[in-house]
């Protein structure tokens, strides 16, 4: 049921190599790689393995019937429904921070309250959006790579 694009779900294994998500700017490059993430800063997260963004829409999920999130686009390029904001509590979002991200376009929060898949993808849970923030909607990076900002802008150490 749904939308019929790619599901996006969770599960309680945190480096699991299909959980990762590339943080990017939105789609006018307003995110400089190694840049912090400001807290209210809108951004797309962008799956590794597909190349697919975040989104959702007015589609009702199909386990909790809350709001389907999805994985959308091609290359990293979708639409408007794949921008979030990041909420946290100071000025940057920091490696060890909770956050909550707010879809912008139908003001939802990223939840997961542990409605799990059978078959074909059984134990996964359902990630959907949720009108209210609460404790299922908070997230925290657990693996990947943290860019340290350069201190010279005009200096690259990458090839």
């Amino acid at each position: 049921t749904g939308s019929g694009q790619q599901s996006v779900t969770g599960v309680e294994a945190s480096d699991d190599a299909n959980s990762y998500w590339r943080i990017r700017g939105k789609s006018d490059g307003s995110c400089q790689r190694g840049t912090p993430v400001k807290c209210g800063q809108a951004i797309r997260l962008t799956h590794v393995n597909t190349g697919k963004n975040l989104h959702t829409h007015h589609f009702p999920s199909p386990l909790s019937n809350n709001q389907e999130v999805s994985a959308f686009g091609d290359d990293g390029e979708g639409d408007d429904l794949d921008i979030w904001i990041v909420q946290c509590s100071g000025t940057y979002w920091e490696r060890e921070d909770a956050v909550r991200f707010k879809h912008v376009g139908t003001e939802v929060f990223l939840s997961i309250t542990g409605e799990q898949y059978g078959h074909p993808i059984r134990g996964q849970r359902e990630v959907h959006g949720m009108p209210a923030a609460n404790h299922h909607n908070y997230w925290k990076a657990m693996e990947g790579v943290f860019i340290k900002p350069s201190t010279d802008p005009a200096k690259h150490d990458e090839l």
